[in-house]
């Protein structure tokens, strides 16, 4: 396991690679690079569960923190996926207290939550159980997405919720949510965004934020605001911009 829960609770920025494209060497490149944490999308991408395994196992060399944005908050995925070999859940449209709850207890072994125990992959098919089992539910990553305007309204029931480990802000759902599609710079966009920052601050709850642009500035710049959980870019886009910068100093295109 990586750096990422000691990092977050030390109140040091985490910074993650996010994963669309679903091949094991995708995944084993992002792990190599230095990413305290990698995302594989399975919201947003056609990556099954035993894809998702195989990419589990290329990462796990690394040391690198493997995480699954679920589907929706499912107590089922979210029990598979760290199955299969994920430190944690990043759970989309987390929008009031019930779901964040469902959200961490999905994550955590009795009594603590209510995720079914098997002989898998993460036990070593059993041959590790019970230290898995004892270890888990400290060991565990919960990261909770704000990224709907309901959210924003039901923001202190959501932070004061035990167990997350940090939150996670889709910029894109965000601005939909508000009338603004992609608008990202308009202000109500902004104002949303600085209103979870703050509450994120005023809970000593980590503030996450995908920064989506391949920029290193940007980044840079989420982590002077006080965002402590980045997500860096992703892989389609890094693809772009590099097809993009090969060809930009070509006439024909």
């Amino acid at each position: 396991m990586g750096e990422t829960k000691r990092k977050l609770a030390a109140g040091e920025v985490a910074r993650g690679g996010w994963v669309m494209v679903g091949h094991p060497t995708v995944a084993e490149l992002f792990a190599g690079e230095g990413f305290d944490w990698i995302c594989i999308d399975l919201e947003h991408t056609p990556i099954d569960y035993q894809t998702f395994e195989h990419m589990a196992r290329a990462v796990k060399p690394s040391g690198c923190d493997l995480l699954a944005r679920l589907q929706a908050c499912d107590p089922v995925q979210a029990k598979r996926v760290p199955d299969a070999g994920a430190d944690g859940i990043i759970v989309p449209m987390v929008n009031d207290r019930e779901l964040a709850e469902l959200a961490v207890a999905s994550a955590k072994f009795p009594p603590a939550g209510i995720r079914g125990a098997s002989f898998s992959r993460a036990s070593d098919f059993g041959r590790n159980f019970r230290p898995y089992f004892d270890q888990h539910n400290d060991k565990v990553i919960v990261v909770v997405m704000i990224e709907h305007a309901d959210a924003v309204r039901n923001l202190d029931a959501i932070l004061t919720t035990p167990g997350i480990d940090a939150t996670l802000i889709g910029p894109y759902d965000l601005s939909c949510s508000l009338g603004r599609p992609g608008e990202l710079q308009h202000p109500e966009v902004k104002a949303a965004v600085q209103t979870i920052l703050d509450g994120c601050l005023k809970h000593n709850v980590p503030a996450g934020i995908h920064v989506v642009a391949t920029s290193a500035e940007a980044v840079a710049d989420a982590a002077a605001r006080g965002f402590r959980f980045i997500g860096c870019g992703l892989d389609t886009a890094f693809l772009v911009e590099g097809c993009r910068r090969v060809l930009g100093g070509s006439e024909e295109r």
